[in-house]
């Protein structure tokens, strides 16, 4: 399974996880992660905890760069999970900066309408040039 995959499974987990999270409903990850792929792989299940334990910090910093008061809870939920993987990958991981935005930029000309990509190229350039690297 190659990265991009991978990274298709970790937005469409991120998106169950928002919409259970809206409906009140708990989860087990490594269920959801199960259902999408039979595989056990470790990048998944690490980005997604990963994200998931740093979402607050990651959602606070996606609205720093937002334009147009708007709120990252306005998004639509796919872009919600774009962002979060972008952000994430950005701000927590070595995955060249290039390779996460273009990434990011990929699924959402995938998932999302037309606007999207730029605006999810915005967040993610504005958050490179204006946030310092994590260290979990």
């Amino acid at each position: 399974m190659t990265r991009n995959e991978k990274r298709e499974i970790i937005i469409k987990v991120l998106y169950e996880t928002i919409m259970l999270e809206k409906a009140n409903t708990n989860y087990n990850l490594e269920d959801l992660i199960s259902e999408l792929t039979e595989e056990k792989d470790e990048f998944i299940s690490e980005t997604l905890k990963n994200i998931l334990s740093n979402k607050d910090k990651i959602i606070e910093v996606s609205n720093k760069y937002l334009k147009d008061k708007w709120e990252f809870s306005r998004l639509a939920v796919p872009d919600q999970a774009i962002i979060m993987l972008g952000v994430y990958e950005l701000l927590y991981t070595d995955t060249p900066n290039k390779v996460a935005i273009d990434e990011a930029i990929e699924l959402s000309k995938k998932y999302s309408n037309d606007d999207i990509p730029k605006v999810i190229n915005g967040i993610l350039d504005s958050v490179l040039h204006n946030e310092e690297k994590i260290n979990e």
